[in-house]
């Protein structure tokens, strides 16, 4: 499949929902790995088609690394989550994802802090790089 930004923009409103659903739910103050079962659980409802905590390949210098990294969410094979429950996302948060979505080659990322009062208002920060700005707008 060909992607385009305006296909993304949309996978990212449903993503941010089915956070929405999930936080609806729960409220604040779980762990980070409730929010990621029951974050699953809301996208197979949803039918989006995803992968969670898969290995991340990693090649240093020609070499295979067991690097030991898992992005949380890799859905559609374009955007990949990362769930958090702290009190403030922290700029090594958006680094980690912005790493993943280089190492993958993918053309977005959201980081998604449950523990907030409001997912859509400061609970996600939406990233893109250079992929995306290179993709067709429809």
């Amino acid at each position: 499949m060909k992607y385009t930004q305006e296909y993304i923009d949309k996978l990212t409103y449903g993503i941010i929902g089915c956070a929405i659903e999930v936080h609806r739910n729960l409220g604040p103050g779980l762990l980070e790995s409730v929010y990621e079962k029951c974050f699953l659980k809301e996208l197979f409802i949803r039918n989006f088609e995803f992968k969670s905590q898969v290995w991340l390949p990693l090649t240093y210098k020609g070499l295979d690394i067991e690097s030991g990294l898992k992005p949380d969410v890799l859905i559609e094979d374009v955007i990949i989550v990362e769930i958090k429950s702290v009190e403030i996302i922290l700029p090594v948060h958006q680094a980690q994802l912005l790493t993943y979505m280089k190492l993958l080659q993918k053309p977005k990322g959201i980081l998604i802090n449950f523990n907030c009062t409001n997912i859509f208002k400061e609970g996600q920060r939406t990233l893109v790089n250079n992929l995306y700005g290179e993709l067709p707008v429809r």
